[in-house]
């Protein structure tokens, strides 16, 4: 599997809310860092954040696009983008965006997110 074919494995799991295959493609040791400024570190406490992003938006729609590679070697990638999301938050519609920066590292023949760092704002 290619950089931009786990990049697309991760949209869609994340768009599907499917927070096992999402985790599934994160690292142990993965650092986070939220566009509300929280910051996140291992994956339990990543696992956390994610559920109550599921749990709280009804109905998202998560895209990413302009994904832009800017170093790719054989153990690591790291890519920005733009992404963002649509769907209902306590029975309203809502929906946000910003750019990210995703690192990756393959781990036993698998890419795995090891950061993320998502903020408000277009490239």
């Amino acid at each position: 599997m290619t950089p931009d074919d786990f990049v697309r494995r991760y949209e869609a799991a994340t768009n599907a809310h499917d927070l096992a295959g999402t985790l599934e493609l994160i690292a142990a040791d993965a650092a986070y860092l939220f566009s509300d400024r929280t910051t996140h570190i291992g994956k339990a406490a990543i696992s956390d954040a994610l559920a109550a992003n599921f749990d709280s938006i009804r109905n998202e729609t998560y895209a990413i696009a302009g994904l832009r590679w800017l170093a790719v070697s054989d153990d690591i990638a790291v890519c920005v983008y733009e992404f963002g999301w649509s769907g209902e938050i306590n029975g309203e519609a809502a929906s946000g965006g910003g750019r990210g920066t995703s690192v990756l590292r393959r781990s036993d023949e698998r890419w795995l997110v090891v950061h993320e760092h998502l903020s408000a704002g277009a490239l």
